[in-house]
């Protein structure tokens, strides 16, 4: 029997990605790249760009939804892992303490440099959160967990419970009893809420990912002070925002604030193994395992495995060395300035806003009559066609890959990788100001595939 080879199989099989995704996994997903203009097969990434056959370079500002701060396929992070690889390590025996994931926690818990000392691993970002609301739970004896509008924390059941949206809840209730929300940044509600007696916590994304807002008032401050005063815990979600993206090595330093819980994913995989986290008190988490009986209450099989270890220490050692937390707060300012002067020459700009490298670019109805009816036409079809329009159009013209910032919201969101340099930022801002260009002509191509995706949107409404 011919030995198993990789590298034959994925050389062999290219190109029949979309063909396979349509037949064997989600043929929904892969229906929509096509018609935005996505369906490309890329061959290899390195950095801040992805390559598809042909050599053709494409930048990635889309970074997987923020998993790859460090820039695809990091030379140290790859030799971390194939050297762990090369060791023959022990692995998920289960019934020990392992190094690897020790070594993990002592690195982050000096990164907080705060209170939190105990740290729980996993394999995403919602699991985290589970886990926080889980010990939440544990510690208060309550039971109502609190979360604000336009957040997002997660497509696990309870996760999702805190996910108040419906575009991603409809057909999935009812969920987590004691599952609420506060409108955007309202401390009035927050504590109307937290003065039932009953909610175990109030979880937040300091800056969150749908949609790029955050407030602009001490309302963090005074929820954290509600928080404390009502016996609530004060649950950071970093998911996204952690480990630099924002400028800080985690986003609620902005704020100067001191969380009881800190969840964290994405970037500290390193781009390679799914590795995730939360971490909190020792005192909190001891009443989650507080007998020896308990000691393995919350548990995940493959949350303390090696590889995914691996990757969070070799990432964690390149964001210090290479100043990448301080590269993102720079570039950041940067790339905001350049986008801020693009809002002067371009009426459809209405916002730009962010913290470090995370960035949204919001859009509204332009001054010219024609413009104007032409937004019109696309938003009695869709809130967000016209960023569609944009995203695709920067990938077809420009070969950038950006995304809508939410359901609903005329909004272009963009997460680059924390290496970039003045080189990217100049391809990015000249490339989102020539497409901007293209869309003041309601006759040129653009609003064509406008109008396709209007009618792309209507036939899907009719199918429903």
């Amino acid at each position: 029997m011919k030995e198993f080879d990789i590298k034959e199989l994925i050389n062999s099989r290219f190109g029949e990605n979309y063909d396979l995704h349509e037949k064997y996994v989600n043929r929904t997903l892969a229906t929509v790249i096509k018609t935005i203009g996505f369906d490309k097969c890329y061959k290899r990434a390195k950095g801040a760009y992805l390559y598809d056959a042909e050599g053709n370079d494409y930048l990635d500002f889309l970074t997987g939804y923020g998993v790859y701060g460090m820039g695809r396929n990091h030379p140290v992070i790859a030799k971390a892992v194939k050297d762990a690889i090369d060791m023959d390590l022990p692995n998920m025996v289960q019934l020990d303490c392992a190094l690897l994931s020790g070594l993990l926690a002592e690195r982050i818990v000096k990164l907080l440099n705060n209170r939190l000392t105990a740290c729980f691993f996993c394999n995403s970002g919602a699991e985290a959160n589970e886990g926080a609301i889980k010990f939440a739970r544990a510690h208060t004896k309550k039971h109502r967990i609190i979360s604000m509008s336009h957040g997002y924390h997660g497509m696990s059941f309870g996760a999702l419970s805190i996910t108040i949206s419906h575009n991603f809840q409809d057909g999935y209730g009812p969920f987590l009893p004691g599952a609420e929300n506060i409108p955007h940044y309202d401390a009035e509600a927050l504590e109307q809420k937290l003065k039932e007696g009953d909610v175990a916590a109030f979880i937040f994304e300091p800056v969150q990912g749908k949609g790029v807002n955050f407030p602009k008032d001490d309302f963090f401050q005074k929820a954290q002070q509600l928080c404390r005063k009502y016996g609530a815990l004060f649950i950071a979600d970093e998911v996204q925002t952690g480990l630099g993206r924002t400028g800080k090595m985690f986003a609620f330093q902005h704020w100067d604030l001191d969380p009881d819980i800190v969840t964290m994913a994405k970037a500290l995989s390193g781009g390679y193994v799914p590795c995730a986290a939360f971490v909190t008190t020792r005192e909190i988490h001891q009443s989650s395992f507080s007998s020896l009986d308990r000691c393995v209450v919350h548990s995940t099989t493959f949350g303390r495995n090696n590889l995914a270890m691996v990757c969070g220490l070799a990432t964690i050692d390149v964001l210090e060395k290479e100043g990448l937390v301080e590269n993102c707060a720079k570039a950041g300012k940067i790339l905001l300035d350049r986008l801020n002067a693009l809002k002067e020459k371009h009426s459809f700009i209405k916002e730009v806003r962010g913290k470090g490298l995370m960035i949204a670019v919001e859009f509204q109805e332009p001054k010219g009559i024609l413009q104007k009816a032409a937004w019109k036409g696309l938003k009695a079809a869709n809130d967000a066609l016209f960023t569609q329009m944009i995203v695709t159009s920067m990938m077809d013209k420009h070969r950038i890959l950006t995304q809508v910032a939410s359901h609903g919201l005329d909004a272009l969101k963009i997460l680059p990788p924390f290496i970039i340099t003045e080189k990217e930022i100049d391809r990015f801002v000249n490339g989102l100001d020539d497409v901007l260009s293209s869309a003041a002509n309601v006759a040129g191509p653009l609003w064509k595939f406008g109008t396709r995706l209007v009618k792309a949107s209507l036939a899907n409404k009719k199918s429903q």
